[in-house]
């Protein structure tokens, strides 16, 4: 079997598309596949951008042209607007976001609200997160402001090490205002964007409200959580075949 028989067979199995990092993971187990090279993953990445054979939905994933019409409607029509189109992007890097947690063996948690979301088609938010319900970290009321953060890692003590709100349309400051509620905690905190809205987010940390907590904010734009997916997924790959 060739190499693109193999990430095309993945596809198939998965609906029709995949993630870069989910082909990672899957695309040298195919049986019958042979991958005599060094570079395995560059050759995954060079195989997805043959427009013979597939195409790019969003950065990171990726489907088969002859399974386009057969495609949920909201990756068919990914350069669209529309609520719906919304919602697909949010849930979308809110799940590679998750995903990316589990790869480095943090526990996830997404609000309550957000569990019954669909990722990719048909998987729900709610299934892809290791927690249930949020931890007792500190006092209750920051428990209970913080806790419709976008994403959040814990560390192996049950504290949030990482926090991550996905703004594709919606107010910065809204989630300046949710990372303001662990100031006093040692958390990196991430604004998920379009790189078009960095400009923006920058410019909303120099007010003073949110001067706490100014350093500890970065950006990533959709780009980078597609890298940073596809990367640990590699590496995850990698660690699983040795």
């Amino acid at each position: 079997m060739k190499q693109y028989e193999a990430v095309s067979r993945v596809m198939e199995d998965n609906g029709g598309f995949a993630t870069l990092g989910f082909l990672y993971q899957e695309a040298l187990k195919v049986a019958g596949s042979e991958w005599k090279t060094k570079t395995p993953f560059a050759s995954i990445r060079r195989i997805v951008q043959d427009e013979r054979f597939f195409f790019k939905i969003r950065p990171g994933l990726w489907a088969l042209k002859a399974w386009r019409d057969r495609l949920p409607s909201e990756m068919r029509s990914a350069t669209k607007s529309g609520a719906k189109q919304e919602e697909f992007t949010h849930s979308y890097y809110q799940g590679l976001v998750v995903e990316i947690g589990n790869l480095k063996r943090f526990d996830t948690f997404i609000p309550a609200q957000d569990k019954n979301k669909t990722f990719l088609g048909s998987q729900k938010l709610g299934t892809l997160v290791s927690l249930s319900a949020m931890p007792s970290f500190t006092y209750p009321e920051i428990v209970r402001r913080t806790q419709s953060i976008d994403v959040i890692w814990f560390n192996e003590r049950r504290m949030p090490c990482s926090v991550f709100e996905v703004e594709h349309s919606t107010n910065i400051r809204n989630s300046l205002v949710k990372f303001g509620e662990l100031e006093d905690f040692r958390v990196e905190m991430f604004v998920v964007a379009d790189k078009v809205r960095k400009r923006q987010v920058q410019q909303t940390l120099q007010f003073n409200a949110f001067r706490g907590i100014r350093d500890n904010v970065r950006f990533l734009s959709y780009e980078d959580v597609s890298k940073y997916h596809a990367n640990a997924s590699r590496l995850a790959a990698v660690e699983s075949g040795l």
